[in-house]
């Protein structure tokens, strides 16, 4: 079974870092890129975050560039978000994804950030 798990969420100061994590099951993780979106209340769900299989090349959102960093690590099947300078616009639930090919795509059900002091 495909699943994808996000965990690391909770209540950060602004200004603070939090790392996101994914753990992917039931498919080759090394094969597929992984992307980051969150949705803040009342709005549309944003990509925020995208890396390639091998790690090779890395794409990030305007609103996050140079603040947010995605990482992976293949043999633990797991794909991360490090996001720092965080700010109460970043307050969203974090989702990761993947899109299978021919099997469509798979989400996590995401973590909540909440950035507030």
């Amino acid at each position: 079974q495909v699943q994808l798990v996000e965990s690391g969420g909770g209540l950060v100061l602004p200004g603070g870092s939090l790392r996101l994590s994914c753990a992917a099951s039931g498919f080759d993780f090394e094969l597929y890129g992984v992307n980051w979106f969150r949705q803040a209340p009342g709005k549309e769900r944003e990509k925020v975050a995208y890396i390639t299989p091998s790690s090779s090349f890395t794409q990030y959102s305007d609103s996050v560039k140079g603040r947010f960093t995605i990482s992976r690590d293949n043999d633990k099947n797991e794909c991360y978000l490090h996001m720092s300078a965080l700010t109460p616009e970043d307050t969203a639930v974090y989702y990761c994804n993947v899109i299978l090919g021919t099997r469509g795509q798979q989400w996590g059900k995401g973590t909540q950030v909440t950035v507030s002091s």
